[in-house]
C-alpha cells in the first residue's frame, strides 16, 4: 500500500523549492495511492490537486483546504461524493470513470456556492433515467455538466418536475446497489431494524447468523445503545430515556439477530375503554321506571293507551286462521271508537249551555 508521506510531497514540490506550506498545486497521479491524507495538514494553500489514476475509494481529509479550486479524482474507485462541504472555494470536480452509483450524494455540494463544473462521465449514475435533469435542478450554481453548458431553460424545466425525477433516481440507485453486490458474490448487508412498543423499546440488529456471540459486546446506557462487533462500533442514540438495569439481550435461534429490549423509564399507560358508570345506570333505571308507571296508568289526563299483542301457541301455529286476525282487528278498532264516543258523551253531560254565548258556526 502506497501512502502519502511528507517526503513524497516535498519531491512533488520541486517547482516550489520543496516547500509544502506555500504549495498551491501538486500532482500525485499514478502513484497507486489508496487514501487521501496529510494534505490538509501540510498543504493548506493548495488550489489545484491532481489525484487521478490511483486506487482511492473515498473522498476524505480535504475539508480543511479552504482555497482548493480544482480537484481531479478521475480513474479511481470512488462510489460517493462526500466530505467536500469545507472546500469553500471549490469550482471544479472531476470524477470521470469511477464507481459513483449514489447519485443523490451530489446534494452535499449545495453549500459550495462557487461550484461551477462537474464531470461524472463513465460512472454508473450517468445511465440513470433523468440523470442530467436531477443534477441540474439540485445544484443551482452549476454551469457545466460533463463538458456541456447548462441553459437557463433547461434548468427551469428540470426544476418543474424535480420531485418525480428524484424519486425515480432513488429507485434506480437502489437497484444498482443490489446488482453490484450480486456481482461481488454476496448479498447486500441488511440495515439495522428497530421495533418500538408501548411497554419498552426493542432494537433488532442483524449481525449475521453464524457470528460467534463472544465477538459481540453490548453496552446499554440511559440515552444510547452501543454494540461492538469485531472491533466495529455501532451506536444508536435514543430519543427517550431507558432503564439499563431492566434491559436484556438475546440472539434469535433462527436468524441469528441480536435483539435488545430496553424498557422506557417513563412508560405511557393507555386507559381502558370507557365503561358505563353507576350514575348512568341509575338514571337509565329511573327513566325506565317512569315509562312503566306511565303505561300502568292509561286513563291519566283523559288519554287511553291500547297495547294489542298477538299471542300464538306453538302447537296452534299450523292450524292458525288468518281470517280471524282481521276480524279481531276490526272489532278492536270498533271498541276503540266506542270508548272514544263514551268519553265524548261523558264530556257532553258535564257541559252547561249558556244562552248569552253565541252559537258556534
Amino acid at each position: 500500500m502506497v501512502r502519502i508521506t511528507e517526503d513524497l510531497l516535498r519531491r512533488r514540490a520541486e517547482h516550489n523549492n520543496c516547500e509544502t506550506f506555500s504549495l498551491e498545486e501538486i500532482s500525485l497521479h499514478q502513484q497507486e495511492l489508496e487514501r487521501i491524507e496529510l494534505l490538509d495538514k501540510l498543504c493548506r494553500d493548495l488550489k489545484i490537486l491532481y489525484l487521478q489514476s490511483n486506487l482511492i475509494p473515498k473522498i476524505e481529509n480535504v475539508g480543511r483546504l479552504k482555497k482548493l479550486e480544482y480537484l481531479n479524482l478521475a480513474l479511481n474507485n470512488i462510489t460517493k461524493i462526500e466530505n467536500l462541504e469545507g472546500c469553500e472555494s471549490l469550482q471544479k470536480l472531476d470524477l470521470t470513470v469511477n464507481f459513483v452509483g449514489e447519485l443523490t450524494s451530489v446534494e452535499s455540494l449545495r453549500r459550495n456556492y462557487h461550484f461551477k463544473e462537474l464531470y461524472l462521465t463513465g460512472n454508473p449514475c450517468t445511465e440513470y433515467e433523468g440523470y442530467r435533469e436531477y443534477v441540474i435542478a439540485t445544484l443551482d450554481s452549476l454551469k457545466w455538466l460533463d463538458g456541456k453548458e447548462i441553459d437557463k431553460s433547461e434548468r427551469i424545466l428540470a426544476k418543474q418536475d424535480y420531485d418525480r425525477i428524484r424519486n425515480k433516481i432513488i429507485i434506480q440507485q437502489m437497484e444498482y446497489e443490489k446488482k453490484r453486490y450480486r456481482r461481488l458474490g454476496r448479498n447486500k448487508p441488511a440495515r439495522e431494524t428497530r421495533f418500538f412498543t408501548d411497554d419498552g423499546r426493542v432494537l433488532n440488529i442483524n449481525q449475521g447468523k453464524y457470528l460467534d456471540t463472544s465477538l459481540i459486546d453490548l453496552d446499554v446506557q440511559p440515552l444510547y445503545c452501543r454494540v461492538i462487533v469485531k472491533g466495529k462500533v455501532f451506536q444508536l442514540a435514543l430519543s427517550e430515556e431507558v432503564n439499563p438495569d431492566s434491559s436484556s439481550a438475546k440472539r434469535s435461534q433462527t436468524t441469528g439477530h441480536l435483539i435488545v429490549e430496553m424498557p422506557k423509564v417513563k412508560q405511557v399507560v393507555k386507559p381502558l375503554k370507557n365503561l358505563p358508570t353507576k350514575q348512568n345506570t341509575s338514571s337509565h333505571n329511573k327513566t325506565k321506571e317512569k315509562e312503566e308507571t306511565h303505561i300502568s296508568n292509561p286513563q291519566k289526563d283523559n288519554k287511553v293507551l291500547h297495547h294489542e299483542r298477538l299471542e300464538v301457541e306453538p302447537n296452534m301455529s299450523s292450524n292458525m286462521d288468518f281470517s280471524k286476525i282481521v276480524d279481531d282487528n276490526k272489532t278492536a278498532s270498533k271498541q276503540g271508537t266506542m270508548q272514544k264516543e263514551t268519553i265524548i258523551q261523558s264530556d257532553n253531560s258535564v257541559f252547561v249551555d249558556d244562552p248569552d254565548v253565541p252559537p258556534l258556526i
